[in-house]
């Protein structure tokens, strides 16, 4: 393989977690008054950290948002992926391909480690992730598209950026893998090729990921 790290996104690239999450992000923010399509809430948050919510809303409105707003949309989400998360399909063969080929692997996401978590636990990808390996952007001061998180997480894998790729399904991630120096294949299961333009590559199915990472 030519690289020495995989790196990948974890929500919509591991876990099938964006519908689920944008959905309740989109209900939430209409019930506080900011009201919030389930299109927008991807096209607007898909990928970010949850300080970008703030930020917008706040540009936006000049309003804030309450203060237990991170607490009371986890709550919802954690519940709800207790009820509906799967794997997106195809992510354990690429696992298991990775861990065949001994090609090491990690995941570097904008959600709490909390959150990737609860992820793994209930999909059963524990199992393929030490705790090591797991990067949030609360390990760093600025979330994807700044390049801090994909830069923390191969000082911390011990592989330079070069020699990394990351796995993204959202334009901010990919943005954020560009500018860390490494190339990014671009998931574009939900995400248009369009949006995605930057990538070294894209690809409409897990399970082709392996083959053409060789």
């Amino acid at each position: 393989m030519r690289y020495d790290l995989v790196i990948f996104d974890n929500d919509g690239v591991l876990v099938d977690s964006e519908p689920i999450s944008n959905r309740l992000l989109a209900g939430y923010l209409t019930e506080l008054g900011h009201p919030t399509s389930y299109e927008e809430s991807l096209r607007d948050y898909m990928g970010a950290a949850m300080h970008r919510v703030h930020d917008l809303v706040e540009e936006r409105t000049g309003q804030r948002l309450p203060d237990d707003f991170d607490d009371v949309f986890h709550a919802r989400v954690f519940a709800a992926f207790e009820r509906e998360l799967k794997p997106v399909a195809g992510a354990v063969e690429v696992l298991e391909r990775l861990v065949a080929d001994g090609v090491p692997y990690c995941v570097a996401s904008s959600g709490s480690h909390e959150r990737i978590r609860v992820g793994h636990r209930t999909t059963g990808l524990d199992e393929w992730f030490e705790d090591e390996w797991v990067f949030s952007s609360e390990d760093v001061g600025r979330g994807k598209p700044a390049p801090d998180l994909f830069l923390y997480a191969a000082e911390r894998m011990g592989v330079v950026p070069e020699k990394c790729v990351v796995v993204e399904d959202s334009p901010l991630g990919v943005q954020a893998a560009v500018a860390a120096g490494m190339d990014v294949y671009g998931f574009t299961a939900m995400t248009s090729a369009e949006r995605l333009a930057g990538a070294t590559q894209l690809f409409g199915d897990m399970r082709e990921l392996a083959d053409l990472l060789v």
